[in-house]
């Protein structure tokens, strides 16, 4: 079987022991890898009723099949565990090259349980592994702890480097782990539940290779997929413009969050904050994951102002949103800076901008004022004060400490009303598309299994029209504010989507791609006999219906999906919104839920799910 080392790691912290594990290989086939295979593990092995932030909460580290080899967008891999933020199931995904390294040194992944008595980080050279103490590096910052550790462990193979900054330590809910600076799992919180372990960070080194079990078949297909992605209108975008080539396009079709989500388009702000003038501006130099013929990040620099940042990497285009549209901000220079500082801090800048901005909805309606902020006064347009709010959230000073906690626990402090402010799913921050211009995204923040998702599924790309997968029965002619047919085109793209994080495949490679090329994909990496898209689209429900099992098992029902009051008010009189019920039905009738949100017994054993029925009976 090619594609998997056969080899996961398992470090207790608490007793400073490390042995080698695995998974069955039938289990191989049925839930592929990344997030899929974590989610086996913690299902069978841990207890889902543990606080997230306790010694009996794990951390698991995954890479998926195609991880490490040389086919395009195959540098990704997942962080998951029991979410800090949300208290459900958490996973989040990362780039950048440390997943490929962890595959090179012999490994599939890593699971942590316990809790260290002392900071420390774990050393992984090949078939060698140890703890190091890492006391010196606790309180430094995400840029500062990848220099030392690279520079501590130089020689041959340069260190890859996966490590958490202040805001983890601190257990903000929603800190991340970053991959060399500008690679980050930002999502779900999963860099709070590393540092409740006080593991600093993890550092890997591998001299081996990931080969394919079709050598033959693999090289040509290889040589195929790099062509079409190269030719994809899709991939030259983002790599003209890296993802903030999203801005213009999204003001157009109504698509970007305006002043927390209450504000029709604005072009004034997709002007001074897209793709063009980033690049025009502060663009030094483009760079790429492992193994990507894209080359979406960007590398910029803000050379004076008050904004002097020094060349590092530059904010996606959720960050140029939760940092500038979301606060009625258009310095661009300021949200490079506040990228920055939440880089540095390990911030997901999702979920902290979307903090910020509700914050100052709450400022505005006089729901906090200047004796909450400790002074600072929250004014729409300003950045200044969301570049403060930043550090006080990192460190818990003040009004952070409430707001690290994240916008729904935020809520339910400040009171009076603030609630009607919110836009979350199951405590999980919205990311920057709006569903009053996508129906089907709003099914999809609805439905997700870590809470508001844009990337569990490929309904972006094909609702606005960017890809389509008719082998699959996805066309490319959906109407973005319909809700028609929605639930059927988001159950296929999210049966497509799930594996991306199970094979951990770049989504922008899948979106240059078809079904078929992402089964052929695993087929030759793997070996798997006769894997087809129909096997693709199997494992994808069965590893959906898995994480829902978890989330059932963790008290999640069907008032549990839904959105949030704020998008389901128009933007104006003519403006629409998701209709909810509609496609809450048709979908839980199309993927066998019942009224409750949780599987039906027989949909659990149509999926080759039966022995988990008893977990949720």
């Amino acid at each position: 079987m090619g594609g998997y080392k056969n080899r996961i790691l398992e470090i207790d912290l608490s007793a400073s022991r490390i042995e080698v594990t695995d998974v069955a290989d039938e289990d191989k086939r049925r839930f592929i890898g990344g997030s899929g295979i974590a989610a086996k593990l913690f299902l069978d092995r841990f207890d889902l009723r543990a606080d997230p932030l306790s010694p009996d909460n794990p951390l698991i580290i995954m890479c998926g099949p195609l991880t490490g080899t040389a086919l395009p967008g195959t540098s990704r891999f997942v962080a998951c565990g029991k979410s800090p933020l949300t208290g459900i199931w958490g996973e989040s995904a990362c780039g950048g090259n440390f997943g490929a390294e962890l595959k090179m040194a012999g490994w599939d992944g890593v699971i942590f349980k316990g809790v260290s008595e002392k900071p420390c980080y774990l050393l992984i050279e090949d078939s060698h592994s140890q703890l190091l103490d890492a006391s010196d590096l606790w309180g430094k910052d995400i840029y500062q702890v990848t220099d030392i550790l690279k520079a501590r462990h130089k020689g041959g193979r340069h260190a890859k480097v996966f490590a958490i900054g202040r805001a983890g330590e601190n257990l903000v809910r929603f800190a991340g782990i970053g991959n060399d600076k500008g690679h980050f799992s930002g999502r779900t919180g999963m860099g709070a539940l590393m540092g409740s372990k006080r593991l600093k960070a993890i550092v890997v080194r591998g001299r081996g290779t990931c080969e394919p079990a079709l050598a033959d078949e693999y090289k040509g297909l290889r040589q195929a997929l790099i062509k079409k992605v190269n030719e994809a209108v899709p991939a030259q975008a983002l790599r003209q413009m890296g993802t903030d080539a999203g801005m213009d396009l999204g003001m157009m079709t109504q698509d970007v969050p305006i002043k927390n989500w209450t504000f029709p388009p604005d072009f004034d702000l997709s002007a001074n904050l897209g793709g063009p003038v980033l690049a025009e501006r502060y663009l030094k130099r483009v760079h790429s994951c492992y193994a990507c013929p894209i080359a979406c990040k960007r590398v910029i620099c803000v050379e004076d102002g008050p904004y002097r940042t020094e060349e590092g990497p530059g904010p996606e285009y959720e960050t140029c949103c939760t940092f500038g549209t979301m606060i009625l901000n258009k310095d661009l220079a300021g949200v490079i800076k506040a990228n920055e500082l939440c880089n540095r801090a390990g911030l997901d800048t999702i979920s902290c901008g979307s903090v910020i901005a509700f914050a100052y909805e709450c400022f505005e309606r006089g729901i906090i004022s200047k004796q909450d902020t400790d002074g600072l006064e929250l004014r729409w347009g300003e950045i200044d004060p969301a570049l403060k709010l930043i550090e006080m959230i990192t460190t818990r000073k003040g009004i952070g400490a409430i707001l690290a906690e994240g916008s729904r626990e935020a809520a339910k402090i400040f009171g009076k009303g603030a609630k009607e402010f919110l836009v979350e799913v199951k405590g999980l921050e919205a990311p920057m598309h709006d569903p009053r211009g996508f129906h089907g995204m709003g099914l999809a923040y609805a439905v997700s299994t870590r809470g508001a998702c844009h990337l569990q599924h490929m309904t972006l790309y094909i609702e606005q029209g960017m890809s389509a997968y008719p082998e699959v029965g996805l066309k490319s002619s959906y109407k973005g504010p319909l809700s028609d047919g929605k639930a059927q085109m988001y159950l296929i793209s999210e049966n497509l989507g799930v594996p991306c994080n199970s094979a951990c495949l770049c989504i922008f490679v899948l979106g240059c791609l078809s079904a078929t090329d992402f089964a052929d994909m695993l087929r030759v990496t793997t070996g798997f006999n006769h894997f087809d898209v129909r096997e693709l689209l199997e494992s994808g429900e069965r590893i959906n219906l898995l994480k829902r099992t978890i989330n059932a098992i963790m008290g999640i029902r069907r008032e549990h999906d839904r959105l949030p009051k704020r998008l389901l008010t128009p933007l104006s009189h003519e403006g629409c919104i998701p209709d909810m019920d509609l496609m809450l039905k048709e979908y839980y009738e199309l993927r066998g839920l019942d009224e409750m949100g949780r599987p039906k017994r027989g949909t659990l054993e149509a999926a080759g799910l039966k022995d988990i029925i008893s977990r949720i009976d």
